[in-house]
């Protein structure tokens, strides 16, 4: 073995050509820093939550801006809120599939998730409350009302399984170091 000085060409120099680079493994798919995408956050419990959260925020939007409505600030209102909350759930699910919370460290992402999940969560079960209320037996908007509770739901699970990661992670990795 030697372990003298390498030499390494980045392009082509008056020596000729430059050779081919290395090719290297990666060990495993999710650990991979140089692969761009994680392709096991789209079949993880998180990511399908997270797709699940998107769908029924859309169904809901869309059920409630087909429907004839009276009620102009209280329909408005819902749905600002499920546009808001599929927007941030949708920046959050890209930022998990490219892997940005590698990049900024200077942001407590399980932080900024869960503070997103329970204020997002606390204006959708309001929003969800007040187009039920204010529904009239319109199918349109009991749908959207439907969805809305849905979402409300499935926002409460990713912020009990976002609050518990991220307490059990930080209190072992205290006692462990």
């Amino acid at each position: 073995m030697s372990h003298g000085a390498r030499v390494i060409r980045t392009g082509v120099s008056s020596g000729g050509p430059a050779a081919p680079p290395p090719v290297t493994v990666a060990s495993s798919s999710a650990g991979s820093d140089a692969e761009l995408m994680d392709g096991g956050y789209f079949r993880s419990c998180a990511g399908m939550l997270k797709v699940a959260q998107m769908i029924s925020l859309l169904i809901g939007f869309i059920s409630v801006n087909n429907s004839s409505w009276t009620d102009y600030s209280a329909y408005s209102f819902f749905q600002i809120v499920t546009m808001c909350d599929l927007v941030m759930i949708l920046f959050f699910y890209i930022m998990h599939i490219f892997r940005v919370y590698r990049k900024l460290t200077c942001v407590s992402w399980p932080l900024a998730e869960f503070l997103h999940y329970l204020i997002g969560t606390i204006l959708l079960l309001i929003g969800s409350i007040v187009a039920a209320a204010k529904s009239y037996n319109i199918t349109g908007l009991v749908a959207g009302a439907t969805f809305g509770f849905l979402a409300t739901i499935l926002c409460v699970i990713s912020m009990w399984s976002s609050y518990k990661v991220s307490c059990i992670t930080q209190s072992t990795s205290k006692y462990h170091a």
